[in-house]
């Protein structure tokens, strides 16, 4: 029987290219979003792969979410934490509300799904979570004190939860991107993009499809010997 994956923010970009991959990969998958109806029906159309609507920031409405998920699909053996946020700003510029709702979105959710799974996984004795990061996360980004802080905090909470998880069969890793070629990344100035690429040693902008193969290699079960881990999918740009 397929095990079950569930990938937050899985509808769209490096998200949707998981849950596919996934899916191809012989995984039943289940993603989850947070506000675009049509964009999520029109997912589910083209893919077969079903979407639910809650905010990951919120443990009530995870909790929620993840009990009809189980009562609907089947137990979650895979998550995948990937739904993320940005609010830039400098620290002159930066409120605490926007602070706040990225540490929350970000960081939080990786604790209110990955609390909600937990049990089961252990009791079942086979788990596979992966939490998305950054590059941005492991070297600092100007301008992205909160992203990166919340970033950062998902390294420390993979290698800790790893630990917890290890004899039970349940791994725990860190899958950081760098820049990848989604809309929010060809949304910046030109001049701007070139300047980036510029610093990637490999010469180009990730695709989303290269940040899926490293997810679905360590949701496998035979990478059951790697835990605690941080993949780096930047393309040579930091080597950490």
């Amino acid at each position: 029987m397929a095990r079950i994956a569930l990938v937050t923010g899985g509808q769209r970009g490096i998200g949707a290219a998981i849950s596919e991959s996934l899916q191809a990969a012989g995984r039943k998958v289940v993603a989850t979003y947070a506000g675009n109806d049509a964009a999520a029906k029109a997912f589910t159309e083209r893919t077969g792969i079903p979407c639910y609507k809650f905010d990951v920031a919120d443990f009530a409405q995870c909790e929620a979410a993840v009990r009809r998920i189980e009562a609907e699909v089947g137990p979650i053996e895979i998550l995948v934490n990937n739904a993320g946020i940005t609010r830039d700003a400098t620290m002159r510029k930066l409120t605490r509300e926007m602070w706040d709702v990225v540490i929350d979105t970000n960081l939080g959710s990786c604790f209110n799904m990955c609390k909600l799974v937990w049990e089961g996984m252990i009791a079942r004795k086979f788990g596979r979570i992966v939490n998305i990061g950054s590059i941005n996360g492991q070297a600092g980004q100007y301008g992205q004190v909160n992203y990166a802080a919340a970033k950062s905090g998902i390294h420390g909470f993979t290698k800790a939860l790893a630990l917890e998880g290890a004899r039970f069969n349940v791994t725990v890793n860190t899958v950081a991107p760098g820049y990848v070629d989604t809309e929010m990344v060809r949304a910046v100035p030109e001049d701007v993009l070139q300047k980036i690429i510029a610093r990637i040693p490999v010469g180009r902008l990730g695709r989303a499809e290269d940040v899926a193969r490293g997810v679905v290699f360590l949701t496998a079960d035979e990478a059951d010997f790697i835990t605690g881990a941080t993949l780096s999918i930047n393309g040579g740009q930091h080597m950490y």
